[in-house]
Order: structure tokens, then C-alpha cells, then sequence
């Protein structure tokens, strides 16, 4: 028999130079028959350094067929690992008990190192970690990422003090002026930004296919807080009547209403919650038609209303404050909250629940790469106290956790389910909805995928509820890692294959195109600061007829905020290099021919899919292509 282990070396300390791929083989003389579980440990050398085992595979004589031992792990200490045979199986499928004692043994001891913690009340469970450095070894960065990582968050600071070196003996009085801190890597989108910005056909078409498309839904009747004062009459005619063609389109930020705005350098900062109505033409353009900016209230009970009509500045400080908010929801409700924090509980409950003999832990754990580590860098150095938000944007100091805790209470299932969600929003069927038909249909495919990989090991509902293992991981995302969630629609339990299915979806879905819908486009819409500034240093306007340039500019982020903005927004929505594609990774965490085939089919799908988008995104004018395949990252890293 002939043994086969492939290793990586990593780094005893942050130091230390990554040294290559290396394989080993070994010779057994004897036939050692069907093989169970290898045991692996690593000689102690004077430098004890780590090794990183991918897999041992063991060749059989003649034609026998090879078995495989994923592995995927750090090998270090005096430890000894014990790998079962990769073959996915669901607890009490072997006649041998060795396997149960296994799962039991592997649980137990996964259970002690990967603890859930409270970081925030009212806010998911997250892994019980301080900083990267306390996580366990088997979910961290391996060191190209690290690097990289920790590199162009220093390259990004050099920039920073270069523009802002550039502009102290310049001017700071027009929105021209933003100029002198736009240059550096950029996209060409981000150019087309900074060139059409303040066109209303931009403004409208970012609800639909930018950062944020999450917020948008069609009007079913005219919002209550939306009051109109006598003269306009008018208007009050031509929202009903979108209104009874189904072409009216809200986006209501009510929920910043009442967050505290933040104080960066003893400057008070402000916060709005606008109310935007907007009209689909039948080219499918969506133009606003009037903007609130703040929600009534007993000193102001008829907010004044703003419209296309009115002097240039005022509508465009108007759209500004629009564009902040949106800020704001989309970086703290829509991509934190629904993507990072919710794969998180997602990856913990799986380390804690499912071993990795289970089928679905096999399917899950590629999508789970880095997500831990990521978000203990967020906690440690974005949302932190005194961390980037707390410095440059207007939730920042305390607001944002307001804001997500507020989110997490509507954090409903339906929303993480783009068939529902769309449907729950009224954006079936729009053909100038780009996010709306990409998220179908990958949600389609992922869906496909999935299912041919649970009916491999499921054969019927009552397997699925005899399943203690799935059962327990269902209850510790729902009523543990979600806090009591099943109020919002997330099970508690699953009673069937369509229902286990439609769950795995979510989570794979989640932890990849979702994601990438939301975190890619940062890189385009926030690179020019004035289309989406992350703080603003002005109340909103009440009047529309004092609105100068000075309002603007006094109200838009200083250089130094904004030199923050984009260096932070790039960081975050650039290609990473070491970037995992959708469906492609290297692990083979299963074994056997058919789960070969389910990948394979799902590959062909999303090259199929790639084809398609690509071709029609050819007669666009704006290419949509966070939801390629090439592009979704298969997890949560960035």
C-alpha cells in the first residue's frame, strides 16, 4: 500500500517566510485491508513549527480503489489527530460504533474551543475571541492572506497621508475640489460615478443595481409619514397615479430615525431618515419624484418636501442625504448584519453541531473560509470603539450599534432568501432589476446544487427529523447564535427535504453571492465620496431656498474623512488575491464519484449562467456583474 500526504508549512511566527506545498509518500508493506481512521501527529523539532495538512490518500495494491483522509488542519504540539475515512455519513450509519465514538469525541472537543460570546446585547452571538490572535489556528488567515491583508491596510494609510499632504494648501469650497483626493486605483465604473453622479437617472438606478439594491420595494399604498401640504395638489395626482399603474417605488430609511449621530474630533455629526418615491418609466428607468429628508415630529410636523423641480442645490443636497443614509443601512443592516454576522453564527453552530464525518458539514465548511477571522478584524479595528467608524462616519460612536441592534429585530428569514424577499418587495419581473433576476437565478442554481448533494445521504423526510446532529445545529443557529430567532421564520427544526434544502440554500447563498452583491459594489459607488459620503457635518436643510454651495460642501465629509472613506471602501471591495471563485475550491472534504458529479454539474451551471450575463452585459450601457460567478468569492474573507 502505498501512503500519500500532502502538507503546508505555516509560520511559527508572523516572520517567518511561508515555505512551498510539500508531498510525501510512504510504503506499506503489508495490506492493511479496509482502512478506518489515520492517526497523524508531528515529530518535535528544536523550530516547532506548524504544519498544515490537507489530505492523506492510501493507494491499495492492484486495482483497489484509493481512500482518501481530508484533513485541512493545523498539525503542531505533541497532539495526535485521528482522521476517519472521508466517506460523508450521517450519524448511526455504520454498523460500527468506532465512527460514533469518533463524532462524539470530535464534538466534544470542538465544543470547548469554539465558544459563542455575547460582543454587543441584542446583537448575534459571535466566536468567543478578543482578537485574531486568541482564535483557533484552523480558521485563521493562512499567511499569504494575512499579508496581503495587513499590507494594503498600510499601503491605503500611506495614500491617505499623501492626499491629505497634497490638499492642506488647497482649497476645499467646491465639489470640483474632491478631484484633488480622486485619483489612485480606482474601476471604470467608479469613473462613470464621478462623471454622472448627480444625474437623477443615476440616483434611481442605484436602488435597483448598486451597493444597496435591499431597501427598494414597489409602493402598495402612499406611506402614512408622507405628508403633503396644500399646493401640492399636483404631485399628490401623480403619485396615485403611479401608484394605480404599479410603478411606484419607496425606499424608507425610518429606521435611522432616532440614532444618535457621532462626534469625530469634537465636530458634531448628523444623521437623517429620508423617505424617497420613485417612478418606473417604461423603459425602466426609476427617476425620484420626491425626497423627505426627515420623518414628521411634533417640532415639525410637515417636514418640507424636495423635488426635481426645485434650485439645482437644494435637490442635490437633498439626493445627498439620501445617499448617506444609504450609507449607513447598507453597511450596517444589509452587509454587515445579513451577510458577516450571520455567516459567522452560521460557521460557529457548524464547528459546534456537525462533525466532519456529516454530509452537510462537508458541503458547508468551504463557504465558512476566513469568515471568523474577518469579522474579529471588524469588531477589532472597524466597529470598534475608536475603530474606523467611530472616526469618520456618522453612526460611528455608539449610533451603529443602535442601528444593527434595530436591525436584528427585523432580521427576518423571508429577507435572506432573495425568491421571497423579491417577491415580499414587489420586484419580480423587472427587467431593469439586474440584482433582482442575477439573484434568482444563482439562488436557482446554488439551489440545484445543494439539493443533488443532500438526496445523496437523505432518502426521505424521516430521515432528515431522525437526524440528532442536523437537529442540534438547527436549534443552536436559531434559538442560540440568532438569539430566539424562530419568531422571525427561522426553524427550529426541519421536518422535510424541502425544508433542509431551502435552508442550505440560504446559507450557501449568504455566504457567497449574497455577499458579493453587497460587498463588490463599494468599490464603485463610494470610491467618489459625494455620491455616498459616509458622515455628514450639517442638519439637514429645512428650507430649500438657502441652500449654497457652501451648504454642500459644509455638509459633505472633510478631506480627512473622506480620504478615510476611500481608502477603507477599496480595501474592502477590491479583488482579493488569493480569491477562492464560487464552487472552486481545492478542498475535497468529500469522497466517492457521485458528490464528484453534483460539483461538477454546479460548475457547469455557473459557466453556463457566466455566458449568459456576460452577453447581455455587453449591451449595456452599465455592466451588472457582482453576481458573475468569477466574481463571488466562495466565502466571507473580506
Amino acid at each position: 500500500m502505498v501512503l500519500s500526504v500532502q502538507f503546508k508549512t505555516l509560520r511559527a511566527s508572523p516572520r517567518l517566510p511561508v515555505l512551498p506545498v510539500e508531498e510525501f509518500e510512504q510504503d506499506v508493506p503489508q495490506d492493511l485491508g479496509p482502512l478506518q481512521f489515520v492517526k497523524l501527529r508531528k515529530h518535535h523539532s528544536l523550530v516547532d513549527n506548524a504544519w498544515f495538512c490537507d489530505r492523506i490518500t492510501v493507494r491499495g495494491p492492484g486495482a483497489l480503489e484509493e481512500a482518501a483522509f481530508p484533513c485541512y488542519r493545523w498539525v503542531q504540539g505533541q497532539g495526535v489527530l485521528t482522521l476517519p475515512e472521508g466517506t460523508a455519513r450521517l450519524a448511526g450509519d455504520s454498523a460500527s460504533d468506532v465512527f460514533q465514538k469518533h463524532r462524539e469525541k470530535e464534538l466534544k472537543e470542538r465544543q470547548q474551543v469554539y465558544c459563542w460570546a455575547t460582543w454587543k446585547e441584542g446583537l448575534p452571538l459571535t466566536i468567543a475571541a478578543g482578537s485574531e490572535d486568541e482564535l483557533p489556528p484552523d480558521v485563521r488567515f493562512h499567511e499569504k492572506k494575512r499579508l496581503d491583508f495587513e499590507w494594503t491596510l498600510k499601503a491605503g494609510a500611506l495614500e491617505m497621508v499623501l492626499k491629505r499632504v497634497y490638499t492642506l494648501l488647497s482649497s476645499w469650497n467646491h465639489l470640483e475640489d474632491f478631484d484633488q483626493i480622486f485619483w489612485g486605483q480606482k474601476s471604470s465604473l467608479a469613473e462613470k460615478v464621478h462623471q454622472r453622479w448627480q444625474d437623477d437617472e443615476l440616483f434611481g438606478y442605484q436602488f435597483l443595481n448598486g451597493a444597496n439594491p435591499m431597501l427598494l420595494r414597489r409602493s402598495t399604498s402612499l406611506p402614512s409619514r408622507l405628508l403633503l401640504p396644500s399646493g401640492m395638489e399636483e404631485l399628490q395626482a401623480q403619485l396615485e397615479k403611479e401608484l394605480q399603474k404599479g410603478s411606484l417605488f419607496e425606499a424608507d430609511f425610518i429606521l435611522l430615525d432616532g440614532i444618535p449621530a457621532n462626534v469625530i474630533r469634537e465636530e458634531q455629526q448628523y444623521l437623517a431618515a429620508p423617505l424617497v418615491m420613485l417612478k418606473m418609466e417604461p423603459s425602466g428607468k426609476l427617476l425620484p419624484m420626491v425626497i423627505q429628508i426627515q420623518p414628521p415630529n411634533p417640532s415639525c410636523p410637515t417636514p418640507s418636501l424636495f423635488l426635481p423641480s426645485d434650485p439645482p442645490l437644494a435637490w442635490l443636497l437633498a439626493k445627498i442625504w439620501v445617499r448617506n443614509s444609504d450609507f449607513q443601512l447598507h453597511q450596517l443592516q444589509y452587509h454587515l448584519l445579513n451577510t458577516h454576522l450571520v455567516g459567522e453564527v452560521i460557521a460557529v453552530a457548524t464547528m459546534r453541531c456537525l462533525p466532519g464525518l456529516h454530509p452537510v458539514f462537508k458541503l458547508l465548511i468551504p463557504h465558512t473560509r476566513y469568515t471568523i477571522e474577518i469579522n474579529t478584524r471588524a469588531r477589532t479595528q472597524l466597529i470598534s470603539e475608536g475603530g474606523v467608524f467611530d472616526k469618520a462616519v456618522s453612526t460611528g460612536g455608539g449610533g451603529h450599534v443602535q442601528l444593527i441592534r434595530r436591525a436584528m429585530a427585523q432580521l427576518t428569514y423571508r429577507s435572506l432568501c432573495p425568491p421571497d424577499d423579491l417577491a415580499d418587495r414587489g420586484l419580480l419581473g423587472i427587467p431593469s432589476a439586474l440584482y433582482a433576476h442575477d439573484a434568482l437565478r444563482l439562488w436557482e442554481i446554488t439551489a440545484r446544487y445543494v439539493e443533488g448533494i443532500v438526496h445523496l445521504f437523505y432518502h426521505g423526510d424521516d430521515v432528515v427529523r431522525g437526524d440528532p446532529e442536523l437537529q442540534a445545529w438547527c436549534r443552536e443557529i436559531t434559538e442560540v447564535g440568532l438569539c430566539q430567532a424562530q419568531d422571525r421564520g427561522f426553524p427550529v427544526s426541519f421536518q422535510s427535504l424541502n425544508q433542509l434544502c431551502h435552508f442550505l440554500t440560504m446559507c450557501v447563498f449568504t455566504c457567497t453571492a449574497q455577499h458579493g452583491a453587497i460587498n463588490k459594489g463599494q468599490l464603485d459607488w463610494y470610491a467618489w465620496v459625494p455620491n455616498a459620503p459616509c458622515t455628514m457635518r450639517m442638519p439637514p436643510p429645512t428650507t430649500k431656498e438657502d441652500v449654497t454651495m457652501d451648504t454642500v460642501m459644509g455638509s459633505l465629509p472633510d478631506v480627512q474623512q473622506a480620504c478615510l472613506q476611500m481608502t477603507i471602501t477599496w480595501h474592502l471591495g477590491r479583488h482579493q488575491p488569493d480569491m477562492v471563485p464560487l464552487g472552486h475550491h481545492k478542498e475535497q472534504y468529500f469522497s466517492g464519484s457521485k458528490t464528484k458529479a453534483v460539483l461538477n454539474q454546479f460548475h457547469t451551471d455557473l459557466e453556463n449562467w457566466e455566458r449568459e450575463m456576460t452577453a447581455r452585459n455587453e449591451q449595456l450601457d452599465l455592466a451588472y456583474e457582482y453576481l458573475k460567478p468569477s466574481n463571488i468569492e466562495n466565502s466571507i474573507t473580506i
